[in-house]
């Protein structure tokens, strides 16, 4: 075999879809069901509403409710490939997994670094989000921070910070380093709080829609595409933030009774009743708000303003959006933390991050440096320009998981599926499609911090996982 094709056939090395991940110390604790499963996606998932409404509408007009439906039907096809692959690979890791046992080593690298935007990365402005929220409150009752203390800002002259005039998130980092240790503590309380986060979600929306219905302007949903076709198509890249979070359902695959069935179950189930809620608010929101004059930061605040401002909807829809950021930190948080556990364990990180507390069934030093990372970032660093890289990465790992499955169809077509995709192959190059068709909706600069990202994502697998992979030939190399 030449260098070429020995090196070509590391890069290509699989996992077994069927393999057990090796592991040396406690297993995590099985103790989530189909419930608790489905309100670990939504928690997720339902909290991207309050931020994407706003900015979807001024770039689609009332045609943002069709990017909802756009965005929904690309997870529709997506969330079947991960139930398929998920009942096949009841294993931790999600989208990183799966390219693990379908497409090879190098690609299941590139998703799990892909991932790290679609986790990790999304959680500093969601703490930030938190925080402002958290200081509107207070402000009621007279409480205000020191400008010190308000906002992340760092100020710079040239290449030299000034720390006289930089500012910090106090409560950004204070949040972040809360849900660290309650991840830390286990997944069963993490996952009751989640659970009861959720619940006051959903009903804040319940009541957004009910009170607001009556509210409704028909003539605002005139035109419906004010800014063509191409505006409809740009909205559902922005609004696809929203739907991020069904696929985390996967990640805690090693933390659920009976994967092969629940987490497939999960993932459908978050997705229908995420995409029920947001085409409901869609048509509320801009049946209100005229939608060249909405809010981009707080378009459903705006709306409930413009339709009486009710203290008690006010209320109500404000504590959804305190509740609704915070479960985004601790399922993105998790997520982050059980992808990192998955691809140590498989050596394409240090071992350390793999290691599991006897006591808690958490792997407590890889969730306890993480979320210090998330909280210095939430805390000090400016993070609006990575926003849009959030979608681009969870886009692009959403095809590759597409394409996985496809794969998967013709190497391993007679491979027990428990969970079968209905018209599968068909399904999965409909995901792929769609991913990629909305991906053309972003602009060239997020490409181009894309493309630097992938760029540092590939030194660092040259620089260690290539060469301490658990599949590896011990030839060393």
């Amino acid at each position: 075999m030449t260098p070429a094709q020995r090196l070509l056939a590391r890069l290509l090395a699989r996992q077994p879809h069927d393999s057990q991940r090796r592991s040396t110390g406690p297993s995590l604790r099985r103790c989530l069901g189909i419930p608790g499963l489905i309100a670990v996606g939504l928690g997720t998932m339902l909290g991207g509403i309050f931020t994407t409404i706003g900015s979807g509408a001024l770039t689609a007009g009332p045609g943002v409710i069709v990017s909802f439906l756009l965005s929904g039907l690309a997870c529709v096809f997506v969330s079947l490939c991960y139930a398929e692959l998920a009942s096949m690979v009841p294993i931790a890791g999600s989208a990183y997994t799966y390219a693990y046992a379908t497409l090879g080593e190098f690609v299941a690298w590139v998703i799990g670094w892909d991932l790290i935007l679609e986790y990790g990365i999304s959680v500093a402005p969601t703490a930030a989000a938190w925080s402002g929220y958290a200081q509107a409150y207070l402000q009621n009752f007279g409480v205000v921070l020191p400008a010190w203390a308000k906002v992340a800002s760092v100020a710079h002259d040239g290449w030299r910070i000034d720390f006289a005039h930089s500012q910090v998130d106090l409560f950004a980092i204070v949040v972040v380093l809360a849900i660290t240790g309650l991840l830390a503590v286990g997944i069963r309380e993490s996952a009751s709080t989640n659970s009861s986060l959720v619940a006051v979600q959903v009903f804040s929306m319940i009541v957004f829609v009910v009170a607001l219905f009556g509210a409704i302007h028909p003539g605002n949903f005139r035109p419906v595409f004010p800014t063509g076709w191409h505006g409809v198509v740009a909205g559902a890249a922005l609004v696809f933030f929203a739907y991020i979070g069904f696929d985390t359902v996967t990640v805690a695959s090693e933390e659920a009774r009976r994967p092969e069935r629940d987490v497939p179950y999960a993932v459908v189930g978050s997705l229908a009743i995420g995409a029920v809620l947001y085409v409901a608010i869609a048509c509320v929101t801009v049946g209100v708000v005229p939608w060249a004059h909405i809010d981009k930061d707080a378009g459903m605040a705006d709306a409930v303003r413009r339709a009486g401002n009710n203290p008690w909807v006010n209320n109500i829809v404000t504590a959804g959006a305190i509740a609704g950021t915070t479960t985004v930190m601790i399922t993105s948080l998790l997520g982050q933390i059980r992808i990192f556990y998955v691809m140590a364990r498989d050596r394409m990180l240090p071992a350390f991050v793999a290691s599991v507390n006897a006591r808690t069934r958490t792997p407590i030093a890889s969730t306890i440096v993480t979320g210090m990372l998330v909280a210095f970032l939430s805390g000090v660093v400016p993070l609006d320009v990575l926003l849009s890289l959030v979608n681009i990465g969870t886009l692009s790992a959403f095809a590759i998981v597409c394409a996985g499955m496809f794969a998967l169809r013709y190497t391993q077509p007679g491979a027990k599926r428990p969970f079968r995709a209905p018209f599968g192959r068909a399904v999965a190059l409909a995901g792929v499609a769609l991913c990629l068709y909305l991906m053309t909706g972003l602009d060239g600069r997020t490409w181009l911090r894309f493309v630097g990202w992938f760029a540092v994502g590939m030194a660092i697998y040259a620089a260690y996982g290539f060469r301490h992979s658990l599949l590896r030939p011990s030839d060393g190399a």
